[in-house]
C-alpha cells in the first residue's frame, strides 16, 4: 500500500525536476484496474500505445505541464489530424493515420501523468471526452469533404458526411446518457464491466458474441477511421479517382444508423440502467 507520506513526496520528487523509473511509474501510472477495463481500453494501447506512452510521461513528469495541459494538445492533435483529409492523395490520410496514433499516446499519457501527480478532476475528464468527441465528428465530415473533391467542392458528398458525424455523436450520447439518466435517478455510478454491458436477453446476447468477429460499430473510432480512410485512398489512388473515398463514404451511412439503433436497444437491455 502506498502511504500519503509517499505520494506527498513524489509530487514533491516531480516539482525538483527528478524522474522515476519507468518501472515505479508503470506501477503507479498503469495499473491492471484501468488498462484492463472492459470498455475503457483501446486495442492500439493494450498492443503498442502504452508501452510508448510510458515513456512520453516519463519525459514530461520534470515539466510544468499539467495533465489538463496534455488533453488540450491531445485535442488539437485530433481536429488538425481529421483535417488531414483535406490533403488530396495518398499523403493526406497518411498525415491522419499518424495524427490518431500520437493522439491515442497522448490520450494515455494525460490519465498517466494525472495518476502519477494524484491531479485529478472533472474538468479533465469533461475536456477527455469533448476531444474524443470533436475528433470523431470533424473525421467523417472531413471524409465526406474529401469524397467531394476538396475544400472547395461543397456537395452532397459532405452532406452525407455531415449525416455520418451525426449518426455517430447520437451514438456516443447513448452512452453518456446512460451516466445522466443514472445520476438523476440517484443510482451510483455504473461499473465498467463486461457483466454489466452484456444484455440481459438470449437473443441480444448471442448476437453481441457474434459481433466480436466483426466489430464494425468501431469504424467510427479515431484509429480505425483512419485507417479505413487510408485504405480508400489507396484505392483512390489505383483507380485515378475517388471512387474509394466515396464508396466508403456510402458503406458508412447504413453501419453508423445499424450501430445507433443497435447501441440503444443493447443499452435498454442490459443492466447499465439498473
Amino acid at each position: 500500500m502506498r502511504t500519503d507520506y509517499f505520494t506527498n513526496s513524489r509530487k514533491d520528487a516531480s516539482l525538483a525536476g527528478q524522474r522515476p523509473s519507468i518501472a515505479e511509474l508503470r506501477e503507479v501510472s498503469q495499473p491492471l484496474d484501468h488498462v484492463g477495463r472492459a470498455s475503457g481500453e483501446h486495442w492500439a494501447g493494450r498492443l503498442y500505445i502504452r508501452r510508448a506512452s510510458i515513456y512520453f510521461t516519463w519525459l514530461i513528469i520534470p515539466t510544468r505541464i499539467s495533465p489538463n495541459g496534455v488533453t488540450w494538445i491531445f485535442i488539437f492533435t485530433g481536429v488538425l489530424g481529421a483535417a488531414g483529409l483535406l490533403i488530396p492523395g495518398i499523403i493526406g490520410a497518411v498525415v491522419t493515420v499518424i495524427m490518431m496514433q500520437l493522439q491515442g499516446l497522448l490520450d494515455c499519457s494525460d490519465g498517466e501523468l494525472a495518476r502519477w501527480r494524484q491531479q485529478f478532476s472533472a474538468a479533465g475528464i469533461y475536456l477527455d471526452r469533448i476531444g474524443h468527441t470533436l475528433t470523431e465528428a470533424a473525421l467523417p465530415i472531413f471524409l465526406g469533404i474529401r469524397a467531394g473533391g476538396g475544400w472547395g467542392d461543397f456537395n452532397g458528398w459532405t452532406t452525407l458526411g455531415c449525416l455520418l458525424a451525426v449518426g455517430h455523436l447520437i451514438n456516443r450520447s447513448e452512452t453518456d446518457l446512460v451516466h445522466v439518466a443514472r445520476g438523476l435517478s440517484g443510482l451510483p455510478k455504473v461499473a465498467d464491466s463486461a457483466a454489466v454491458a452484456a444484455p440481459r436477453a438470449g437473443v441480444m446476447r448471442s448476437l453481441r458474441s457474434v459481433l466480436r468477429f466483426a466489430p464494425f460499430f468501431r469504424a467510427f473510432v479515431a484509429i480505425e477511421f483512419s485507417l479505413l480512410a487510408l485504405a480508400a485512398a489507396i484505392v483512390d489512388a489505383i483507380a485515378g479517382s475517388l471512387i474509394g473515398t466515396q464508396v466508403l463514404v456510402v458503406v458508412l451511412l447504413p453501419v453508423v444508423a445499424l450501430t445507433a439503433v443497435g447501441h440503444l436497444v443493447a443499452i435498454l437491455n442490459s443492466n447499465r440502467l439498473k
